[in-house]
C-alpha cells in the first residue's frame, strides 16, 4: 500500500487516499478515518475504490465540481 495524502475532514475524521493493489488490480482506495474513543484512527465504512486506469475519468468528473458544476 502507498499512502497518497490525507486531507482533514473535521476534527475526528480524516480522508486518506491509498494506492494498492487487490486481487492482481491496482487500485485506488479513498477512505474516511475516524478516531475512537481510545484515540486511535480506524478506517470507518465510507469510502470508495476503483482501479487505477478509471483516474482520469474520476478526475475530470471532480474538475468539473470545482468550476461550478456542483450546482
Amino acid at each position: 500500500m502507498t499512502d497518497l495524502g490525507i486531507v482533514q475532514k473535521n476534527a475526528r475524521e480524516e480522508i486518506r487516499f491509498t494506492a494498492e493493489t487487490f486481487k492482481g488490480h491496482d487500485i485506488v482506495n479513498i477512505r474516511v478515518w475516524y478516531r475512537d474513543d481510545a484515540g486511535e484512527m480506524r478506517p470507518g465504512k465510507q469510502g470508495l475504490a476503483f482501479r487505477l486506469d478509471l483516474l482520469p475519468a474520476v478526475l475530470e468528473a471532480l474538475g468539473k465540481a470545482r468550476k461550478g458544476g456542483a450546482a
